[in-house]
């Protein structure tokens, strides 16, 4: 009979401190995530800033040259990605003009990944499943736009629900409300009597 109740009391301790910890990741996790992404941005953006400082920097300003063909050269190139990245860590860190912020995660992104195709020499000791240290870095960048992806689902002031009731809940009501703006508008009646 111990065995039993001290093995239940383990049991709902452990049902406890799961509760409180998937509330605590629900309530701040994405919270977190911004910051936490926006210190990235704004740690690497800031390297640009001096000359040999970043290790993306020469392929970087390589890939913009070729990607303008030629207009943007690296001493116009760094120093607008430079920018552009703080700018992108800044909107994370304070979370102010979000969906902005967002957009221009989602460009510099799409940039970013360019080197894997025009220069695969450099992103692959085999390609496409051998990566060299560029390579590496530009493809773990998937995990970035992926936290872009969750701090973008919340950015119209939703949030993460840790009890699976309430989601459904909240799922379900989500619903009704998405069909509702889903319905066309009625054209409003024409006044013949103006």
């Amino acid at each position: 009979m111990i065995n039993y109740l001290n093995k239940h009391n383990l049991i709902r301790l452990f049902d406890a401190v799961d509760v409180y910890l998937t509330r605590f990741m629900a309530r701040y996790g994405v919270v977190i995530l911004r910051v936490s992404l926006g210190v990235v941005f704004l740690w690497f953006g800031f390297l640009k800033f001096f000359p040999d400082l970043s290790p993306a920097q020469d392929l970087a300003a390589r890939t913009i040259e070729t990607l303008t063909f030629g207009i943007i050269q690296e001493n116009v190139s760094v120093p607008l990605l430079a920018g552009w990245e703080v700018l992108i860590g800044i909107g994370l860190i304070t979370g102010r003009y979000l969906r902005v912020t967002l957009l221009l995660l989602v460009a510099q992104m799409l940039g970013t990944v360019t080197p894997l195709f025009l220069f695969p020499q450099e992103a692959f000791t085999q390609f496409p499943y051998a990566p060299t240290l560029e390579g590496q870095y530009i493809i773990k960048n998937v995990v970035l736009v992926s936290a872009g992806l969750v701090i973008g689902a919340t950015a119209r002031g939703g949030g993460l629900i840790s009890d699976p009731d309430a989601t459904q809940v909240a799922k379900t009501q989500e619903d009704i409300i998405f069909q509702q703006r889903q319905r066309p508008i009625e054209p409003l009646p024409l006044d013949d009597t103006a």
